[in-house]
């Protein structure tokens, strides 16, 4: 009987070895993968689902308000009718003229008006807007523009803002030529508008305005610029 003999090559018993490493590394790679699978729970969401609001509805009382009563009425005046004897005189003042018929004209009764000075007075009170001749700066248009170029301070705030613009001003120029009751019409802040007051009312006397040739108060407006260099 002959012996079966294996081919060398096909035998695996030297590979026992190598056999065993790659399922050593299979099983361990397996097992980290079981570790690191993440399984999310499902959530199941009804979205007919109706939820009832069981919280209390806060009652408010309804309490009786006091109505307030009608005031009183008046009372009832009565007619005193006094009885003189007739020997009593009585001072009267009116005159009767006892011929006047429909035809009679009767003049109305017009109280005396002292005529003193309530014009001139009124035109003191009164201050114009536009007269017969205007106010203006002593020197002209040009000494004002120069006298505002010389004593406008550009505030420090708007400066440092950038901020620019007109501010207007309105001021009574009174009957001797004084500036008074500046105010600001529209302004431009920063500080520029406290400056734009104090410098009109800073300003020397103007040459008052006139109306028929009398001196009267007028209201002037005036626009100042400031703008950064």
């Amino acid at each position: 009987m002959n012996e079966v003999k294996k081919n060398p090559k096909a035998d695996l018993e030297p590979k026992k070895v190598f056999f065993l490493q790659i399922g050593l590394i299979i099983s361990l790679a397996l097992a980290l993968v079981a570790f690191e699978w993440k399984s999310y729970e499902k959530v199941k969401i009804d979205v007919t689902t109706r939820v009832v609001d069981d919280t209390p509805e806060e009652m408010i009382e309804i309490t009786q308000q006091d109505k307030t009563p009608p005031p009183p009425a008046p009372p009832q005046q009565t007619t005193v009718i006094q009885i003189v004897d007739d020997e009593v005189e009585i001072d009267d003042e009116i005159e009767i003229d006892v011929e006047a018929d429909q035809q009679t004209e009767v003049q109305d009764y017009v109280p005396p008006v002292d005529m003193g000075n309530s014009n001139e007075e009124a035109e003191e009170v009164q201050i114009f807007t536009v007269v017969e001749s205007m106010p203006g700066f002593p020197g002209g248009e040009e000494a004002r523009i120069t006298y505002l170029n010389e004593n406008i301070k550009y505030p420090q705030m708007a400066r440092e803002s950038g901020i620019q613009g007109r501010v207007f001003v309105t001021f009574v120029v009174e009957r001797d030529g004084r500036v008074t009751d500046v105010k600001v019409l529209r302004g431009i802040g920063g500080g520029c508008d406290e400056e734009a007051v104090r410098v009109i009312q800073n300003m020397p006397s103007w040459e008052p305005g006139k109306q028929r040739g009398k001196p009267v108060r007028v209201q002037f407006n005036m626009p100042i610029l400031f703008k950064l260099n």
